[in-house]
């Protein structure tokens, strides 16, 4: 935890989207852009001119996407960025959907900025417009806005990534400026936080293990919001003994069906969580996309990793934790009103009571999912975070 930071929570694309053009729009030195999603919509138009005109003016600006994610993104719109000079790369551009080999299951699935080493903005929330035809917001999703001490954390993270794959696939682009963090001594707030990722060589665990770690810790409440929630064994345990010490544990999940196959997996999981009294709300309002928690009401997280095999076993992943009443009261109270506004509570009477084949269902879209994590080279064993 590095303290003195300024951290404020951007709701959807509505607050979001502007916040970054905004600051794009003020960069004067350097800019660093990660997304799994980059569409050729209005939203990605509007920042891609925002990153053209920033680049234009010379600020040297670093566009990195995911192959896979933002495998629609067209070729005009890249040769567009590049043709004012933005440095675009793509993360793992060989995609195959047909198979299990893990370097092709890795996925970059940050959304991070980083403006001038004075402001970062970290997430969930993607390079795409999250309204429906009527302009109202689709999804529920979130993301901060961050200054001080900690924006050179997150700004050396994007740095080392860029500089490795500009090493390895576009040379033209490696900097060789020195990558070593340079923490500033600058207040900006008084809160304390703490940016966390996932990657496959040094923090395969360390966002899974900053939540265990909590929830173990928790005393009465623990609020959880994810977009898919498939946990290990060790999350799942740690969610049932806190409930059985008498912790309130209230869990947000998707209610629109986007992937079958992880939708009808997790559903497997929901009978023992309701049988120890964990509240489970469906959201059916519009597509959740949030990854975001509270937990006693001063620790907070918000950023991209959900709880399912590709986020904690295969993904880039990027999260702030916050530990600081007041925001964690603002995300709370973003979350009560999700629940209170767009969400159906799952009983567990009603449960009880589903078909026979929809349990069927469930369980063999299970055990399909473990087969797929095993063959991908993760099968269970005694070094994996599943079992």
């Amino acid at each position: 935890m590095i303290p003195n930071n300024q951290i404020i929570l951007l709701q959807n694309g509505a607050a979001y989207f502007p916040a970054i053009k905004a600051a794009i729009d003020r960069a004067k030195h350097e800019i660093y852009l990660e997304s799994y999603i980059f569409e050729n919509d209005n939203t990605g138009r509007c920042i891609s001119e925002a990153l053209r005109r920033a680049a234009l003016r010379g600020v040297k600006t670093h566009v990195l996407i995911d192959g896979f994610g933002s495998n629609s993104l067209p070729k005009s719109l890249i040769d567009s960025l590049k043709s004012a000079g933005v440095m675009v790369m793509k993360f793992r551009p060989k995609i195959s959907p047909w198979t299990l080999r893990r370097h092709r299951l890795r996925r970059l699935h940050r959304k991070i900025l980083i403006v001038d080493q004075e402001l970062a903005f970290v997430g969930g929330i993607n390079i795409k417009d999250d309204t429906d035809a009527t302009g109202q917001t689709s999804c529920y999703d979130c993301a901060v806005s961050v200054a001080g001490p900690l924006v050179e954390m997150i700004r050396h993270s994007s740095r080392r990534l860029w500089s490795r794959l500009a090493w390895t696939h576009v040379r033209s682009y490696w900097d060789r400026e020195d990558v070593r963090p340079i923490f500033s001594t600058e207040h900006r707030g008084h809160m304390r936080s703490a940016f966390l990722i996932r990657d496959n060589i040094r923090h395969r665990r360390t966002i899974e293990n900053a939540y265990l770690q909590m929830i173990e810790q928790a005393q009465f409440e623990i609020i959880l919001a994810n977009a898919y929630f498939l946990p290990g064994s060790n999350f799942r345990h740690a969610l049932l003994d806190a409930a059985e010490r008498g912790v309130r544990v209230i869990l947000l999940l998707q209610g629109v069906v986007e992937y079958r196959l992880l939708h009808y997996a997790a559903l497997a999981l929901r009978g023992r969580f309701l049988d120890a009294g964990i509240e489970i709300y469906e959201y059916h309002k519009g597509i959740l996309h949030a990854k975001v928690a509270v937990i006693d009401d001063h620790w907070a997280t918000v950023g991209s990793s959900n709880l399912d095999p590709f986020s904690l076993l295969l993904a880039l992943e990027a999260n702030v934790v916050v530990d600081d009443e007041k925001f964690a009261e603002t995300l709370k109270h973003s979350l009560e009103m999700a629940i209170h506004i767009g969400a159906q509570r799952i009983l567990q009477r009603n449960w009880r009571t589903q078909p026979i084949c929809l349990r069927l269902l469930s369980w063999l879209s299970y055990g399909l999912v473990r087969f797929m994590i095993g063959i991908a080279g993760y099968a269970p064993g005694k070094h994996s975070i599943h079992e």
